[in-house]
């Protein structure tokens, strides 16, 4: 059955899986060592234009979140982020499990308010009591949103400035980078994002890799021992050629834009398919789409394609998830057209 319930539900692309076969009778040096660790950062390098960046291969998204939290904040601080941020309600509580609340701000479709962000921050420092009070030591955000919306570079170069203006670090969690880079909507490239934040990760678990995602610190500016900080949480691979190949042929003749290209050229054939069906859908321009079931509609074309309940709308409607990636071909497309004629 066609199953568009994440983008992350296939393999590899092709083009790693070669990559992996052709150096798998290579020997190498382990923990972020080898060769192939090494020639994709020098990628990555090139491709965010900072020849300084710090870069480190983790294995998964909540890995980086919770470990680029801890790294960057002290043990008396917290992070201030959005209702529906991946961290607030997809993450199993793992930053608080290292010491430090998720602070959370209203969420606009996903983003967070550049002008409550400030209000926020001055009326703590502006209180009395501060000192009773979690002290805001970082601000995080997802691009794309986990609603697939996507921050203009205005609202980033607000948020940005605040940070610096109370001295506190701005972490951009990026597991769907390539697909906010490669939506319609984004006015930015990947050198901008890079140069407006101190701490970002490209994510390749859920952008063609088996699983990695690359945590950047532009500036050179890793927290110190930070290595050291990754193995105290269990994060470091020792085989770290896994992360490394993968990085490596993702930032080859720009694979890793090329995937989330494709991957939103699928996601706009949803979208015009759900169009044409009359359904109402959320706004989205990148790989993900939101569309509202009645749940008879709903239980029909769940007997046909695999998707993703994301929340009830009310008793009678569902707002479902449709998800694509480089595993989606016109096939997958045409067997969605075919269950649609069925509601």
């Amino acid at each position: 059955m066609t199953s568009f319930e994440s983008d992350y539900n296939n393999g590899a692309h092709p083009d790693i899986l070669r990559h992996f076969l052709e150096t798998n009778d290579q020997q190498s040096a382990s923990y972020g060592y080898d060769q192939w660790s090494e020639s994709a950062r020098t990628k990555i390098r090139e491709a965010t234009q900072c020849p300084d960046a710090n870069i480190f291969f983790l294995a998964g998204g909540t890995q980086a979140n919770a470990t680029v939290i801890d790294a960057m904040t002290a043990s008396y601080e917290g992070v201030l982020a959005v209702t529906t941020a991946h961290i607030n309600v997809h993450e199993s509580g793992a930053v608080e499990a290292f010491g430090h609340k998720v602070i959370t701000l209203p969420s606009h479709d996903g983003k967070m308010d550049a002008t409550e962000l400030h209000d926020y921050l001055k009326a703590y420092h502006a209180d009395p009591t501060w000192e009773h009070i979690v002290y805001p030591g970082m601000v995080y955000i997802t691009f794309p949103t986990e609603l697939g919306t996507v921050y203009k570079a205005a609202e980033i170069e607000q948020i940005h400035a605040i940070c610096q203006e109370y001295k506190i670090p701005f972490f951009i969690d990026g597991a769907r980078l390539g697909y906010g880079l490669m939506s319609a909507e984004c006015d930015f490239d990947l050198p901008w994002l890079a140069h407006h934040c101190d701490v970002f990760y490209i994510g390749g678990t859920k952008v063609g890799a088996l699983c990695g995602e690359a945590v950047v610190f532009p500036r050179g500016n890793a927290p110190r021992q930070f290595f050291t900080i990754v193995k105290r949480h269990g994060a470091l691979l020792a085989k770290s050629r896994v992360a490394g190949v993968q990085f490596d042929a993702l930032f080859t003749e720009g694979l890793y834009l090329r995937i989330a290209q494709h991957a939103i050229d699928k996601a706009m054939q949803l979208r015009q398919l759900f169009t044409d069906a009359g359904l109402t859908l959320r706004d989205s321009s990148t790989n993900q789409q939101f569309v509202e079931l009645a749940n008879t509609q709903m239980k029909q074309l769940a007997s046909q394609v695999l998707f993703e309940t994301w929340e009830p709308i009310d008793n009678d409607h569902t707002l479902c998830r449709f998800v694509t990636s480089w595993a989606t071909t016109d096939q997958n497309i045409a067997e969605l057209a075919q269950a649609l004629q069925t509601l």
